[in-house]
């Protein structure tokens, strides 16, 4: 396992300040806190380096903005371990999903223009391709507030050497892409399904109404005018920027093939930028709100981005969280992971972008920030109790190798004295945290593991629940 380095750290050097701001920093770094914490007992805290190490994931970057400005930014790890190349402050990752942010920018700069209407149907503005419309008329305000009724979640991506699909069939799902077609499932307006779909379509009608490249509108009226110089949508990524490209990485460690995927479904997901960069996105649309600046959009248009449409959260390429104290976007691509989160009020907020597909690291990372900044709506923990000593007569019961019945996964569960640990496919040993004489969790995943017989059931509240079966 290679060290984690401590890499490139970017602050605005307020006079008098500075040393002032590298505590804080230093506070962020080593006040990570996990998902879980234990009645009783000290709060757990870990340093970024111990996280990283821990869990196994090759880097991390951090943005943070207080009062509209960017207060510091640094990155740790590796953008690439095999190369040992460092994070740095100019190391760009894939933004994934935060894509659809500027996606909606950009729209939105269209509809302020002139050039379209948010209501009105989008045929008026396809033309090489159109929706089964059989269920109502679509407009670009469902498509931006994921209210369209149309399919595909997300993208997987493709390989740099695959052939890559046009616009149009990416849409149809014919080949070479490898999703299906974009249907609609429901009403448009009914409710509220996250559709990256919705968003190759709004590309679609982007690139149709302006005659140019998706990738040279999104630079010229979007990115360029926040200052966002180091951002791109080019895919594939332009060869001069190589050497500034973080490499994906598999959970288990290992770097994606061709180090990254390619998206040509941009407009949901192929954005590559800096956590410096976002924070000029997230400071311009605090400012723009507030009518105190427009370099893409003005104020009226910024509050109608950021008004929930149909439900309470899902607004015009944001989500307004916590209350409708933040706006956010979270990103997932082929490995990557990332996040970022602005105040509605007062010029707040912070980035996180990682180089694997773990969220637990940027998890822990926004606990540290909420807990040195006190920001209270990101500091919640789960507080569990913790049971006596396993007796000896349950360590042959507990001890041994068990896998998932696919076999993809195996968790090997071994007895050091009174500690117990769990190491998953020959990673780093977990410790384990008895909650019940049969119950267990771990810091390092989010979820209640339940000894009956020879299984072991994890729990997760969500799609990613599983069972170990004892190996015989």
């Amino acid at each position: 396992m290679l060290k984690p380095l401590f890499l490139c750290c970017l602050f605005l050097p307020l006079t008098g300040m500075a040393q002032t701001q590298q505590d804080t920093i230093r506070r962020v770094e080593h006040n990570l806190m996990p998902w879980v914490q234990f009645e009783g007992r000290a709060p757990m805290r870990f340093s970024i380096e111990e996280r990283l190490k821990g869990l196994d994931i090759p880097g991390v970057t951090v943005g943070v903005i207080r009062n509209y400005r960017l207060a510091w930014a640094k990155g740790y790890g590796y953008a690439d371990k095999e190369e040992k190349r460092p994070v740095t402050t100019e190391t760009l990752f894939q933004a994934a999903s935060i894509s659809k942010s500027f996606n909606a920018l950009a729209i939105l700069k269209l509809a302020q223009d002139g050039k379209v209407k948010l209501d009105a149907d989008i045929n008026t503005y396809l033309k090489t391709w159109h929706p089964d419309s059989s269920k109502g008329t679509i407009t670009l305000a469902h498509l931006l507030s994921h209210t369209a009724g149309l399919t595909i979640h997300g993208f997987p991506g493709y390989e740099t050497t695959a052939q890559l699909p046009t616009t149009e069939q990416i849409l149809m799902g014919q080949k070479p892409a490898n999703t299906d077609k974009v249907k609609p499932f429901a009403a448009p307006g009914a409710k509220m399904q996250y559709s990256g779909g919705g968003s190759v379509v709004s590309q679609l009608i982007l690139t149709t109404v302006t005659g140019e490249r998706y990738e040279q509108f999104l630079q010229r009226e979007v990115l360029n005018p926040m200052g966002m110089t180091h951002s791109f949508f080019n895919q594939p990524p332009p060869p001069e920027k190589a050497a500034l490209l973080a490499t994906g990485y598999e959970n288990d460690g290992t770097p994606v093939k061709g180090k990254y995927h390619v998206y040509p479904e941009q407009g949901a997901a192929g954005l590559w930028t800096t956590p410096t960069d976002l924070a000029a996105y997230i400071i311009e649309t605090q400012l723009a709100k507030e009518g105190k600046s427009n370099k893409v959009l003005n104020q009226q248009m910024t509050q109608k981005r950021l008004t929930p449409y149909l439900n309470e959260s899902s607004a015009m390429g944001v989500f307004i969280k916590r209350e409708g104290r933040w706006f956010n976007h979270n990103g997932s691509n082929w490995g990557f992971a990332s996040v970022y989160y602005g105040t509605m009020e007062g010029g707040n907020g912070f980035v996180v972008m990682t180089n694997c597909n773990n969220y637990l690291i940027i998890d822990e990372i926004v606990r540290a920030l909420a807990d040195v900044y006190q920001w209270k709506d990101f500091q919640q923990t789960e507080i569990l109790p913790l049971a006596a000593s396993v007796p000896d007569s349950l360590s042959a019961q507990f001890t041994g190798t068990f896998v998932t019945p696919s076999r993809k996964t195996t968790m090997v569960i071994s007895r050091n004295g009174d500690q117990f640990t769990a190491t998953f496919n020959n990673g780093q040993p977990c410790k384990m945290y008895f909650t019940k004489p049969d119950s267990f969790v771990i810091t390092e995943e989010p979820a209640m593991f339940t000894f009956k017989g020879d299984t072991v059931s994890m729990r997760t509240g969500g799609p990613q629940d599983m069972k170990f079966i004892r190996k015989p």
